[in-house]
Formats: structure tokens, sequence, C-alpha cells
């Protein structure tokens, strides 16, 4: 798929100028509202986004951006949490965490506890009901989506029904082996050595990298919500991904694995018209609307 892709999206003499970059304001579905809220002991934000409708307490989605850690921000998954919020009649809050560059990790995990403390601290004022709850990341956004959902588990904290992990970004492990490349777009080794030193501050593959930060490195996954993880056959990540899936499942954890032939890393946002995409898209949705009719 997309030959003429790039391999990588970040290299050190543009992440100056990708970090930089203004994003462009999509237009929303009518009736759609964006409301932005502080977080409480960081200078990180979230986008509120619902749907019209009466006052009833919504179902709610914690949405987590992608961008390797390091560029990206809440806004550019406007359009996207607004499709989700009127197909589940959810509200969903979107996660402006702070990147790596400046503030490596723990910050950003920091960032998506707190957006999940103010869903269930406020939950009447936002107008949601965080029994019925989701936690949804893409990419690096999957990677702290399944970092904290780790966090929360061992802190006994209340979990999401349902993780979605799309093609995330879980093992920093991966910078070190030996990948034949040449089919990698989007983001590729070279992409990935500089997020996860970003991620980290400091280079990747040591030996005591914090589970919560690369959550491939979880050894018990008992325990865990249920899982729907996708990724395609030509992502970098897709060993990783697989692995970790399959990991969930041995422990005893319900994983739903969407493997894409052929699909490389945010193949659905290059080409969303795409017969492969929109089906990809639709799993998740579908995997969401189950989780949330159930008890």
């Amino acid at each position: 798929m997309a030959k003429w892709l790039p391999r990588g999206a970040v290299r050190r003499w543009s992440l100056w100028l990708l970090e930089r970059l203004p994003m462009p304001t999509p237009r929303l579905p009518e009736g759609v509202t964006v409301t932005v809220r502080q977080l409480d002991g960081t200078s990180a934000t979230v986008r509120v986004i619902r749907g019209p409708g009466d006052a009833r307490a919504r179902p709610v989605v914690l949405w987590i951006h992608g961008g390797g850690y390091v560029i990206g921000s809440a806004k550019q998954d406007d359009l996207v949490c607004a499709r989700i919020a009127l197909r589940l009649g959810a509200v969903v809050v979107s996660v402006d965490y702070r990147l790596a560059s400046r503030h490596p990790f723990p910050a950003p995990l920091d960032d998506c506890v707190a957006a999940w403390e103010l869903i269930h601290r406020e939950a009447p004022a936002l107008g949601v009901d965080p029994t019925r709850s989701i936690i949804v990341g893409q990419s690096a956004g999957g990677g702290l989506a399944a970092g904290l959902v780790l966090r929360l588990a061992d802190g006994g904290r209340p979990l999401p029904r349902l993780q979605v992990l799309v093609y995330p970004m879980l093992d920093d492990r991966t910078v070190l082996r030996q990948i034949e490349g040449r089919h990698h777009r989007v983001w590729d080794r070279g992409s990935n050595a500089i997020g996860w030193s970003k991620y980290l501050g400091r280079a990747p593959g040591g030996a005591d990298v914090s589970e919560y930060a690369a959550a491939a490195r979880r050894v018990d996954l008992r325990g865990l919500p249920p899982t729907w993880l996708g990724v395609g056959t030509l992502d970098l990540f897709h060993d990783e991904d697989v692995d970790y899936a399959a990991r969930l499942a041995a422990a005893g954890v319900p994983v739903e694995l969407e493997l894409v032939p052929g699909a490389y890393h945010g193949f659905d946002i290059v080409a969303p018209r795409a017969r492969v995409s929109q089906g990809f898209v639709e799993s998740q949705l579908k995997a969401m609307e189950g989780a949330l009719a159930g008890g």
C-alpha cells in the first residue's frame, strides 16, 4: 500500500518544525460542541466533545492521540472524536498531554491519569456515567492507554469496560531489533528511536525501563480489562502488538485482535475513505458498542 509515502515521519532535523506546525480546525458535524478543561496539577488540558441530546449521564470515552510521544495534539482528532460521540451517544474526553520533547515520562502518562481522575471526580458536571467508560489510544496514544490501564489496575482504581489499542507503541526494545523495514511507511526505525529516546529521556532498551512507559515489558497481565487491538501487517509495531495481544489472552483477558494485511502504520489516517480503513474503524466502533451494551 502507498509506496510513495515516506518511511519515517519524524527525523531529528524535522522534529522542531513538526512540533510547531499549526493544527487546522476541522469542521465538526452540526450540534457537536467542544469545550476545553484544565487538568489539575499540570499545564495539560482536555477537550470535552459531545453531541446534541438531553442531560442524561452518557457513556464516556477517554481518547489519547498519537504522534510518537513527540508531535501532535488532541485537536487533530476532534473530528474522529465527534464521530465517536455521535455513534455511541457518548462524551469523549480527549487528552492534550504534554509532549515528550520537553516533558519526558512520566509527565505524558501523568496527564492521562489526571484526565481519568477528572472524569470520575466531576462526572455529574461532565454529564457522564464513569461506570460505562472506554479508554482508546492510537499509536503512541495506544502506548499511553496501555500504561494508564496498568497504573489503574495496580492502584486499585476503576477500570474501563474496554481498552482500545490502535497500532499501539508498546515496546522500546523494538528500537534494538534488526527488522527488515523496507515496507514500513510513516513510522520506521529512525522515527521510533527518536520517539522512544525523547519519551524515556535516555536511550531505549535499557534494563530498568518502567512497564508503565513500555507496557510490553509487563510480565503479569492478569486482571486487565477486555481489549481490542488492531495493527497492519506492514506496521513496525506488528510483532510487539501481536505478542502483547497473545499474552493478554494467555492471562485470561478477553482480546479481539484485528490484523490488516498489507497495511502500514496510520493507514486509516492517510487513506480514511479506503474500504480497508473504514472496516478497521468500524471494527473498533462495534467493539465499543458491545462493551457499553454489556453489564
